[in-house]
């Protein structure tokens, strides 16, 4: 098998989180399964600064159901953690306006990455940001 890095972690955790639909999102989680790269994705919206919270708590609830980690603290810190960096990289853009997209996990052994594929504005005027994570457990 081959070994990968935290460049094609993160390239991996961007790929899922700009996928369209869940067809397409699954689609590419069963060919990064196959190379023993896990992933996992979900959808978020709202408020910025009223979301932070629920981002991050969205994204250790959906990387813990799709098995990208287990159930311990040191794990689910890192989700956390790679999320609020992932977060922190956007936060000028997004302060007072709404925000909506996707995020995406993936893991390979002890390399987690994090990436928010973010709308962020008003009606139609929308900005796009990716904010990326990495933490090793």
């Amino acid at each position: 098998m081959k070994k990968f890095g935290s460049k094609d972690i993160a390239s991996a955790a961007i790929k899922i989180s700009l996928t369209s639909d869940r067809h397409e999102e699954k689609a590419l989680q069963s060919e990064y399964q196959k190379i023993g790269i896990h992933t996992a994705a979900v959808d978020y919206g709202g408020e910025f600064i009223s979301s932070v919270m629920k981002i991050v708590e969205r994204a250790v609830v959906s990387a813990k159901r799709e098995g990208v980690i287990q159930d311990s603290h040191s794990e689910e810190g890192a989700v956390a953690g790679a999320t609020r960096e992932a977060l922190s990289q956007i936060m000028n853009k997004a302060i007072g306006l709404n925000v909506g997209g996707k995020i995406g996990i993936a893991r390979f052994e002890d390399h987690i990455s994090v990436a928010i594929f973010f709308g962020i504005g008003l009606l139609h005027l929308n900005e796009v940001a990716i904010g990326l994570g990495h933490r090793v457990v």
